[in-house]
């Protein structure tokens, strides 16, 4: 059958945490703020956001017994063929591996955004073209295309490294988030009162917090990369569900935090003018000045940062376990000779990744809006195939809590699959916007021709082959 390759194990807690964490924190904590408070109101925002990440610690436990039991590449992508074979398994993997891509070019695209904002004569210097609305500068495009390569080139040179920084840049953001919240709050004259009215008007409460609460997958998405690194875990399988935990609980607070920052600065009838660029910027530069502009400056990019090398990470060792699957073609599980890194798959994700910042943000936000849908098939098959491996009782001396996992996987399935109807259901608070529906279509199809074009390869392998190639698990005459 050919030989199974395999990543060295060399990612400690932290550096797993932080991928989590970094991943779940993006350029939208900082940019969105603004944009939340006008749909639910700043406590609408904020229940929904801490909910959201209530939500993803319940489907986490599904994620926790799962890398438990397979600690191995490939992450949902493993799970969705356990529970439901190598088909489902070629779906979940070709949605998810989309999402992840679109993610790189999109916090690509983030770094230019706030440079945008920081230096907007320098980064409007050579006007090339528009699409969907948004102006296309040359000076973006060039940045964004360096951030791509030095993170592929970062990754390409091992997890250890890479691992490393992006516990550093989390702890950096962490810290700058904490000063940007602590300043703003004592600032204030009256921050409780600034907040006010707490949700929109003229909206039900719940119906203000579901419509934050609808986007918990792709604000939260990140998380799920543990399972990804699980194969280059240097410590116990078990330990993860708890590093999950804290990286949501976490990210929830940062979410709350900058939410808070936006709405408590400041009374809501003289808050600055919402038609600017990025009012959570402007709201920091008028209260902090300069000194809070950096700080804000350099958590915004370690969380670019820390989306960026986590999803490259997190991408190409999809990428890498569905080809040792014989799902895509061979070249994408090749390993680098010295450092032993996917290094194709993260190549291939850079090409694949450098023409996007050419087509401008808005046209990025289309598909990325779309990947939610591939986020919640992925979600929903973990909770699924955890629901399906564990029993409803065991014979066992003192505390059972596998029927309790098994009850909150059932719980899980149920909230991912509700995350899809409010994405695909017409008139649902969250449905996908025409452009987002066009570009799902779209990858739907090419997934399709995809997977007719491996169809006879894929096809050949035998269940038992491909639990050794997916899982390791040995089988006679292997």
């Amino acid at each position: 059958m050919g030989k199974r390759e395999t990543l060295n194990k060399n990612l400690k807690p932290g550096w797993v945490w932080a991928i989590a964490f970094g991943s779940s924190i993006g350029w939208g904590a900082f940019i969105l703020p603004a944009d939340w408070i006008g749909q639910s109101g700043p406590m609408g925002a904020i229940i929904g956001m801490l909910l959201g990440a209530l939500v993803m610690i319940i489907i986490a436990v599904s994620y926790g017994v799962l890398i438990k039991k397979h600690p191995v590449s490939g992450g949902e992508y493993a799970y969705a063929f356990i529970s439901a074979g190598k088909y489902w398994a070629f779906i979940t993997g070709w949605f998810l591996s989309l999402g992840y891509i679109c993610i790189v070019a999109l916090n690509a695209s983030a770094f230019s955004l706030l440079l945008k904002y920081l230096f907007p004569g320098f980064m409007k210097y050579i006007y090339l073209y528009e699409i969907a609305g948004w102006e296309v500068f040359l000076p973006e495009v060039v940045i964004s295309s360096i951030a791509i390569l030095f993170f592929a080139f970062l990754n390409i040179k091992g997890s250890g490294i890479s691992g490393r920084l992006q516990y550093i840049f989390s702890i950096l953001l962490i810290v700058g988030v904490a000063i940007m919240g602590t300043y703003t709050f004592i600032y204030a004259d009256m921050p409780i009162s600034n907040m006010k009215p707490m949700f929109v008007e003229n909206q039900s409460i719940l119906t203000s917090i579901i419509v934050i609460l609808a986007i918990a997958p792709w604000a939260y998405v990140g998380f799920d990369n543990v399972p990804q690194a699980a194969e280059e875990f240097k410590f116990s399988p078990q330990k993860a569900f708890g590093l999950i935990v804290m990286s949501l609980i976490a990210s929830g607070l940062v979410y709350a935090t900058m939410i808070g920052v936006t709405s408590w600065t400041y009374a809501s009838d003289k808050v600055l003018d919402s038609s600017n660029l990025w009012l959570t910027g402007d709201i920091i530069n008028s209260s902090f000045g300069l000194i809070g502009v950096i700080i804000l400056a350099l958590a915004i990019s370690m969380g670019i940062f820390t989306g960026l090398n986590g999803f490259f990470h997190s991408s190409s060792r999809l990428l890498f376990a569905m080809s040792r699957a014989k799902a895509i073609p061979s070249m994408f599980s090749d390993l680098h000779p010295v450092h032993k890194t996917p290094y194709k798959s993260i190549w291939f994700i850079a090409v694949l990744t450098l023409p996007s910042v050419w087509f401008g943000r808005e046209a990025l936000l289309w598909i990325v809006d779309m990947s939610s849908t591939g986020v919640s098939v992925a979600y929903f098959f973990t909770c699924f195939t955890s629901y399906k491996l564990l029993a409803w009782s065991k014979n066992n001396h003192g505390l059972d809590v596998e029927p309790v996992k098994k009850g909150i996987a059932f719980v899980g399935s149920i909230f991912s699959i509700g995350f899809l109807m409010l994405l695909l259901v017409p008139g649902s608070p969250a449905q996908l916007q025409l452009p987002s529906i066009i570009a799902l279509f779209v990858w739907i199809v090419l997934g399709f021709v995809f997977l007719m074009i491996m169809f006879k390869n894929y096809k050949e392998y035998s269940e038992d082959d491909l639990k050794y190639f997916i899982l390791g698990q040995e089988k006679e005459n292997v």
